[in-house]
């Protein structure tokens, strides 16, 4: 496949994660749910992994290392998504702590925007901050508010701000 076709699997994927994992956030059917975020974890692994390969190859090794970061904390999330939302919380708290060091390593560069950084920075900080609080008993699900739902918002406007970057370049 071509650097561009890439690119539009990469935003596809990115598209696909962010519309279907927020999507399962406000869904009460736990099977649902759990097919959402299965779509989402499956579709963003994908877009990571070819965003990890196209930095990779531009020399961009902090945004490579990001982007494969993000891909591991996804992959953490996805297999515990299956079991349920309280029995999930130990590879949740473990999945957004890699989001968040992923989003840092990613932004950290001037490779991005710098509202796009900014977005990807807030919602890496709500990740730790969630986590954090799981780690010290509270009681947070996936689908808590204010905490973690807080993060979704800026992590999906960061996924535009990448798409947008993918498909401008494509031009």
């Amino acid at each position: 496949m071509r650097s561009n076709s890439l690119d539009t699997v990469a935003a596809t994927g990115l598209a696909v994660g962010g519309a279907f994992g927020l999507a399962g956030t406000f869904v009460a059917s736990a099977p649902l749910r759990e097919t959402l975020w299965a779509i989402d974890g499956v579709a963003l692994v994908v877009a990571t992994a070819l965003l990890t390969m196209k930095y990779q190859r531009l020399g961009n090794d902090c945004v490579a290392a990001g982007f494969l970061t993000f891909l591991a904390g996804e992959s953490l999330l996805l297999a515990g998504n299956a079991a349920g939302l309280q029995a999930s919380v130990p590879s949740y708290a473990g999945g957004i702590s890699l989001w968040a060091a992923g989003l840092v390593l990613i932004s950290a560069p001037k490779t991005f925007a710098l509202w796009m950084r900014l977005t990807a920075l807030v919602a890496a900080v709500l990740f730790v901050v969630s986590a954090c609080m799981i780690l010290w008993g509270a009681p947070l699900l996936p689908t808590s508010s204010p905490l973690p739902a807080a993060g979704y918002p800026f992590l999906v406007l960061t996924f535009v701000g990448w798409i947008w970057t993918l498909v401008r370049a494509e031009r």
